[in-house]
């Protein structure tokens, strides 16, 4: 897959493409559907596929300080995008002066002057140009006049039991993700991506009082934006950067540590059956299920007590033995 930044130099020769736009921040199942229905399109086509993002997100730009919280680093996307196939990812940098085209403006210069767009499929909802003006229609419009065809592909999402008589409608959304993130429900968010949510940074220093308790922990300075899951326990599997094939059980606390009166949140995990420093490595945290909430010990010996059985649940959820 080609990763460009820009579109101000393309290769020699390019010629039409199929292309998806989007933020598609977390990539999940929604994204997913979108984005493998726009590489069959390219291969029904012969041309290559196109996934057109931007960074940094539009609200920061837009609303500066008002960036939701990221599920998907840049370059996690990119990985993502991969595995469905797709020819080139193509980064545009968002900018003040793109937020100002026009919905014509937009699709004149990017879509048909730079990448030669055959074909542009998009969400249902999707929006675009100065102040969101533009929207499906609007694209299918522009496409007759500048010869290329414009798809509208229905939200991707599924129904939620309940009682048999309130079964509820969820549409797969990075909004929704977020929320379950932002409340401790991994599994949910883990039900809409496809696959656990993942928290990425390095290892850091950190006061070394899990080492004192005998559960030595690996300290996550994560991206400014990251989506940190609610505080509480939580089994993880551990990545590191430098093995990406390899997945090492963990038990990690999210939160202030209470017990010790903490007032900074941090994020600590315990990697079962390893003894190891990882300092200064780039990890990741792939987020399985959530064990408990924080909760304040009046003494050590029940905090160690209580650590000791979120080991153990942690072994039973990832199949430990």
């Amino acid at each position: 897959m080609q990763r460009w930044r820009g579109l101000t130099d393309l290769p020699g020769g390019w010629g039409r493409c199929v292309v998806t736009i989007g933020v598609f921040d977390g990539v999940h199942r929604g994204h997913q559907a979108l984005i493998s229905r726009t590489v069959e399109a390219a291969r029904q086509r012969d041309v290559p596929s196109v996934v057109l993002t931007f960074d940094p997100h539009p609200s920061e730009v837009l609303r500066p300080g008002s960036h939701p919280a990221q599920l998907t680093t840049l370059r996690r996307k990119a990985e993502l995008v991969e595995d469905l196939g797709v020819d080139v990812f193509a980064v545009l940098p968002f900018t003040p002066e793109l937020s100002r085209l026009t919905a014509d403006e937009f699709v004149h210069e990017i879509l048909v002057d730079k990448l030669h767009a055959a074909a542009v499929i998009v969400g249902e909802n999707f929006t675009f140009g100065h102040k969101a003006a533009g929207n499906v229609e609007t694209l299918r419009t522009l496409g007759r006049r500048f010869g290329f065809v414009a798809h509208g592909a229905q939200l991707q999402g599924q129904t939620l039991p309940g009682d048999g008589n309130d079964d509820g409608e969820i549409t797969f959304s990075s909004t929704y993700v977020r929320s379950c993130i932002d409340a401790g429900d991994v599994a949910a968010a883990a039900e809409a991506l496809g696959r656990p949510h993942r928290l990425e940074g390095i290892v850091v220093r950190g006061d070394g009082r899990g080492h004192d308790l005998g559960y030595p922990t690996a300290n996550l300075s994560a991206p400014r934006f990251a989506a940190i899951p609610a505080d509480g326990v939580y089994a993880c599997w551990f990545v590191r950067s430098t093995k990406p094939d390899e997945r090492l059980p963990g038990a990690v606390s999210v939160g202030t540590n209470p017990t010790f009166s903490g007032r900074e949140r941090t994020v600590e995990a315990f990697v079962l059956d390893v003894d190891e420093d990882f300092y200064g490595q780039h990890v990741a945290l792939d987020f399985v299920a959530r064990l408990r909430g924080q909760v304040r010990f009046d003494t050590v010996d029940g905090l160690v007590a209580q650590i000791s059985d979120d080991v153990a649940r942690t072994r039973e959820l990832l199949g430990i033995a």
